[in-house]
């Protein structure tokens, strides 16, 4: 096979847009990628076998830097309402808000992946993933989404204008009181996940940490769901 043939091919193939993308692709220098289009001389078997090879190894290097990359972790939730005040959201990420605040709303607002919210002490009290929707959008969802498992039992103390009675007059009992992650959550962590890795990762946390998360829902595997 001649040398700019399958060089030819294999730059359409991969959709590469230059000598340096399709060489890094491929795990070769650039230098021998050009000596071999220059030359274009047959390929040996070797050769080919060679490069699919370097081209293996190249894959799964990329794979494991790229498919899991943090974002931001631990970062403070400073909740504010969101445009509307139909609800809440983690932090300002606004035009008013800091540029580091704003950068990092901009980069969740990129990313798909998964996130995580933590309690005051920094334990983990959620899993999430965003595969649909970006980060940013997923994370704020379930920032105000109620669940069953949210429930502790607090005191219902008036909010409106009525004169206060110490408890030896007037004893208020505990109930049990259904919270958002918005009322619990102090912390989150958010990763920018490959999408094919994405389910599987939320799988892997929820159930290795299942006494532990506030999760509801008990994730599969990609093997168990096909």
């Amino acid at each position: 096979m001649k040398a700019t043939d399958l060089i030819d091919a294999l730059a359409k193939k991969l959709q590469t847009n230059s000598q340096a993308e399709l060489a890094g692709v491929l795990g070769i220098s650039v230098a021998t990628l050009t000596n071999w289009k220059n030359r274009d001389e047959n390929l040996s078997p070797s050769q080919v076998a060679s490069a699919l090879a370097k081209s293996r190894l190249a894959a799964v290097k990329k794979a494991q830097i790229e498919s899991i990359q943090p974002i931001v972790e631990f970062y403070r939730i400073n909740k504010c309402p969101t445009r509307r005040e139909a609800g809440w959201q983690v932090f300002d990420g606004g035009a008013d808000a800091i540029l580091y605040a704003q950068g990092l709303r901009d980069e969740l607002n990129a990313c798909y992946g998964i996130y995580i919210f933590y309690d005051s002490r920094g334990h983990a009290l959620y899993v999430g993933k965003a595969r649909e929707q970006t980060i940013w959008k997923e994370m704020n969802l379930a920032f105000n989404r109620k669940r069953d498992v949210q429930t502790i039992a607090l005191v219902n103390h008036p909010e409106r204008k009525q004169v206060f009675k110490p408890g030896y007059e007037k004893l208020r009992q505990p109930k049990d009181t259904q919270l958002e992650l918005f009322d619990l959550a102090c912390y989150f962590s958010a990763y920018h996940v490959d999408d094919g890795m994405i389910n599987d990762l939320e799988a892997l946390m929820v159930r290795g940490f299942a006494n532990d998360l506030l999760n509801v829902r008990m994730e599969t595997f990609a093997h168990s769901r096909a």
